[in-house]
């Protein structure tokens, strides 16, 4: 009987560890620290020379970038053609297409077909 008693209380410690850590919060991206500072134009440069190398360094990582807005819709902002930014909000007000703005985000990815930088998780940063 002890040893049932043993057997459920580490399953059910077990049970509680495994959730933990598969069900953790998520990132505030907005309100952490940006690991790199940078122009957009700097971040195309750098993919262009050695993309799996740079997809190394910046992957899972918070970055600030500053560029012009080459395409922009309720939820997503392209700057300098390249760079693709999924909002975490919608936009109240659209900034001008070619503006320069400066957006906050995660680095997920690059996808070479399409020579395109995603970020996620992005907000826009008023200075």
């Amino acid at each position: 009987m002890k040893k049932l008693i043993f057997i459920v209380i580490v399953v059910i410690v077990a049970s509680v560890i495994s959730y933990n850590y598969i069900y953790q919060d998520h990132r505030n991206i907005e309100e952490e620290q940006a690991s790199y500072n940078m122009k957009a134009s700097i971040l195309v440069n750098e993919f262009a020379i050695d993309p799996t190398t740079s997809e190394k360094k910046y992957l899972n990582k918070s970055i600030e970038i500053i560029g012009n807005i080459t395409g922009i819709s309720d939820h997503t902002i392209t700057l300098n053609q390249t760079v693709f930014c999924q909002l975490s909000k919608n936009i109240k007000t659209k900034p001008n297409l070619y503006a320069p703005i400066k957006i906050k985000g995660r680095f997920i990815g690059y996808d070479d077909l399409l020579e395109e930088i995603k970020l996620d998780q992005c907000s826009i940063i008023n200075d």
